[in-house]
């Protein structure tokens, strides 16, 4: 059994945003890892391929932008987005509000990845960090080990 109450759970900073790890593939037997991603204001993460897994997303709150190959999507809260292997997509906040949204993906894995360039922070509640330099660099050499092509910005 998995049981977090609201804000428990490994809490990180990457890229801006806020995620933390409701279910590990360590806890699912590898079948899927589910997250909650609180995506900053005007922000959110560089388009990208996985190769190893699918992606799935459930809007929470606010409004995220979401693209899915070519397809746009103005996700509200209610609002669900599945994106497969091998298909470009990203997602970004365009307002002045945090958006939050859940994200499975699966099969389980893609959850280690974060480790590599993401900086742990006290719990969901905490303000998500600055951006770095450093920050970038390792997520750069770690996509490519965990299947992940990052894509440029303005595709």
């Amino acid at each position: 059994m998995i049981h977090l109450g609201p804000s428990e759970g490994d809490a990180f900073s990457a890229m801006g945003d806020v995620y933390r790890v409701l279910a590990s593939g360590r806890q699912t037997g590898d079948v899927y890892a589910l997250s909650e991603i609180r995506v900053s204001p005007n922000n959110g993460p560089p388009p990208h391929i996985h190769s190893r897994e699918d992606e799935c997303f459930f809007v929470l709150e606010g409004e995220i932008d979401s693209q899915v190959g070519d397809e746009k999507i103005k996700a509200r809260p209610g609002t669900f987005i599945h994106g497969p292997r091998g298909i470009a997509h990203s997602f970004k906040n365009n307002t002045q509000l945090p958006g939050t949204h859940s994200g499975v993906c699966y099969p389980a894995g893609f959850e280690n990845f974060f480790k590599e360039f993401a900086r742990p922070i006290a719990s969901f509640d905490s303000p998500a960090m600055p951006l770095t330099k450093d920050e970038v660099d390792k997520l750069l050499i770690a996509a490519p080990k965990h299947g992940l092509q990052i894509l440029p910005p303005n595709r």
